[in-house]
């Protein structure tokens, strides 16, 4: 995901008058859309598919960092004793 300057950063008053098309460009782009007041961001308005897709990668490499974690202090345990805890 990038960001086209020329198109995805707009005044806060763009989505005041017209939020349905601020909403819509996010979500046919795919791509967040800075919201500016005074020349400064402030918010974003972002598509909830390309949120949530965001959201469960965020989970998924801080689950593989926490991992990565537990092996490197000698938190592991048996290939046999997993399986067991699991069911498998």
């Amino acid at each position: 995901m990038y960001t086209k300057f020329s198109e995805d950063i707009i005044p806060l008053s763009d989505l005041k008058v017209n939020p349905g098309k601020v909403v819509n460009h996010a979500k046919d782009t795919r791509r967040p859309i800075l919201l500016t007041s005074r020349g400064r961001g402030i918010a974003v308005v972002q598509g909830i598919e390309e949120y949530e897709k965001n959201k469960e990668e965020l989970i998924f490499v801080k689950a593989i960092a926490q991992g990565l974690l537990d092996i490197k202090e000698g938190n592991t345990i048996a290939l046999g004793d997993a399986k067991k805890r699991l069911g498998l």
